[in-house]
């Protein structure tokens, strides 16, 4: 049956607490074992990198490593979001002999604006900040450029590929990472095998690396297990983001629009993009912190707002929506960055929180921590020496590469961007011209959570604001339930739900009246709601954002895959 183990004391909390395996997979059952020397968890560009990278080195050696990429989505680039620009540089180095411009939507970008927005006008800096300068750079769907980075792996070969297959949790020998379990396949909403049951597979790998996004289950097991949290907690932004197709005259192929200000108010983190792709299309987002401390803050309703701005309105009245999508992002940067090598695993990407916040730019370095990982997981094969301290190396090379330094130069972005919107600002920009540096270095940060407030905190005496979810056009703003259409979710909804609360007496009796069921409005896929004094879940609506694992006051929320080949099916974002 399904193993819920709560945790005995949950509150907000500056402690660290020890976390619960979550699995949704039967027990004692038999499960068939498979054996290889590579495991690379995850289909994003971190993985993809990773597996294109060791099938280059493997040929060039004339080595034979078996190795096994898993995917949890049904295809990959289906469960990738992104702003995106791109720095192309990790993917020139990794396939120098590639067209570029074959990436199915994707563009140069060859015009920069920066808006401050008020509510009814948006003031266009004559000079764009250097942080959001992107000569050279690429914007880009990621889903498309990670199906364009399969296809070049296929083509190279010497990796076997699982897609539709989800990891539910690693396995260890002691301390050591000797694999993972994939999620079982057919188990009903109560726990019970269905006629077309499948137990998950044991792969056993002689190294692991592990690139399974943004708090993935994996990372948050294995980073809380071995105690390998950085110095300070990672933090996150929730993006939140629809793919349009505008009008010819409001299209402006390349143009590249960053914005801060309104709807956020002074002491919220955050702001918003629009990037201008091929074929009419307008990726347009919204990017909030999660340390907000409104207890009522909802992203995707910020990012309806943030549409209705007479700017944005400007460039997208007219058009169609086409996608949406929604993600977490780690924004804690340097001091954030766990333990990245242990015995038998390596971590990469969003995984190990490996994305530049000031630029909101991470691709790249996903792609180049895939590619070194491979380097020192192929370099310790050969040694036959898998251990912590054969794969230091690992982390020596993320530090010592690009991804160290551009993450040293904004290693204390976020941290200052927590006092609020103009002091942040005004501190940022010393810090662009001392390499990184504040009044003083190494400056600690909170977790998400702790910034919350209660709502008596927040709103005093005066009712909270519970603002009419029919409040939409339709038309330029959408409620959440379109949008999830709009993403493509699908779930199998005969089977367990992925998303785990621990301890639902907590949502009636404490969270209710402290911070009014806040996950009811930070969920940007409508899958909590509070129905007549008790909380309902709908997770096929779940677009794998994560934001519930990360915001809940009380850290009693697990989000855990589901049955492998559900979520969005994402093409453009």
């Amino acid at each position: 049956m399904m193993e819920r183990t709560a945790n005995p004391d949950p509150r907000p909390s500056a402690a660290r607490i020890d976390l619960p395996l979550v699995t949704l997979n039967l027990t004692d059952v038999e499960r068939e074992t498979m054996e290889v020397d590579v495991l690379i968890v995850g289909g994003g560009p971190a993985g993809l990198a990773s597996a294109i990278r060791i099938a280059q080195l493997a040929a060039e050696r004339g080595e034979t490593p078996s190795v096994l990429l898993l995917e949890k989505a049904h295809a990959f680039g289906a469960h990738q979001v992104s702003g995106g620009v791109m720095d192309p540089r990790a993917l020139v180095e990794l396939l120098p002999d590639a067209d570029l411009a074959a990436i199915p939507a994707s563009t140069p970008a060859t015009r920069d604006g920066f808006w401050y927005l008020t509510k009814g006008r948006a003031l266009r800096a004559p000079i764009v900040p250097p942080m959001f300068v992107n000569k050279g750079k690429r914007i880009v769907s990621l889903s498309q450029v990670c199906r364009w980075m399969a296809e070049r792996l296929e083509s190279i070969g010497g990796v076997d590929i699982f897609a539709g297959f989800a990891a539910d949790h690693l396995l260890y020998d002691g301390t050591r990472v000797v694999g993972v379990q994939t999620r079982d396949q057919g188990v009903d909403r109560s726990g019970k095998p269905k006629p077309n049951y499948e137990p998950g597979y044991d792969i056993r790998a002689k190294v692991s690396i592990i690139g399974d996004g943004v708090r993935g289950n994996l990372t948050k097991e294995l980073v809380h297990r071995l105690a390998l949290e950085g110095s300070n907690p990672q933090v996150y932004a929730t993006g939140v983001k629809e793919i349009w197709r505008v009008a010819e005259d409001r299209h402006e192929e390349g143009t590249v629009i960053h914005t801060v200000g309104w709807p956020l108010d002074a002491s919220q983190f955050g702001g918003g993009w629009i990037y201008h792709l091929p074929d009419r299309l307008v990726s347009v987002g919204h990017v909030v912190g999660l340390d907000a401390a409104d207890p009522l803050l909802d992203p995707h309703r910020k990012f309806q707002e943030f549409k209705t701005h007479p700017a944005v309105r400007a460039v997208l009245e007219g058009g169609e929506l086409v996608e949406y999508g929604a993600k977490a992002i780690p924004e804690g940067g340097w001091y954030s960055i766990p333990r990245l090598a242990v015995d038998g695993a390596l971590l990469v990407g969003d995984a190990a929180g490996l994305l530049n916040g000031q630029k909101l730019k991470g691709i790249h370095l996903a792609m180049k921590s895939g590619m070194l990982a491979a380097e020192v997981a192929l370099d310790a094969l050969a040694r036959g020496d898998v251990s912590a301290e054969a794969l230091a190396p690992y982390e020596a090379a993320v530090r010592s590469s690009y991804i160290g330094e551009d993450l040293r130069k904004t290693r204390n972005v976020h941290q200052v961007m927590a006092h609020g919107r103009w002091m942040g600002m005004a501190r940022v920009g010393i810090q662009w011209l001392t390499g990184g540096r504040d009044w003083a270095d190494a400056m600690p940060g909170n977790a998400d959570h702790e910034g919350y407030e209660t709502l008596a905190e927040h709103y005093g005496t005066q009712d909270p604001p519970r603002p009419d979810p029919r409040g939409y056009d339709g038309t330029l703003t959408f409620d959440k339930l379109t949008d999830v259409y709009n993403s493509g979710a699908a779930h199998a909804e005969d089977q367990p739900s992925h998303l785990v609360v621990l301890d639902t007496n907590i949502c009636r009796d404490r969270c209710t009246t402290e911070y009014g069921n806040p996950c009811v409005q930070f969920c940007p896929a409508n899958v909590y709601e509070w129905v007549d004094g008790d909380l309902k879940l709908n997770p096929s609506n779940c677009v794998h954002c994560k934001t519930c694992d990360i915001r809940d006051p009380y850290e009693i929320i697990y989000w855990v895959p589901p049955e492998g080949g559900g979520g969005p099916r994402q093409t453009y974002t």
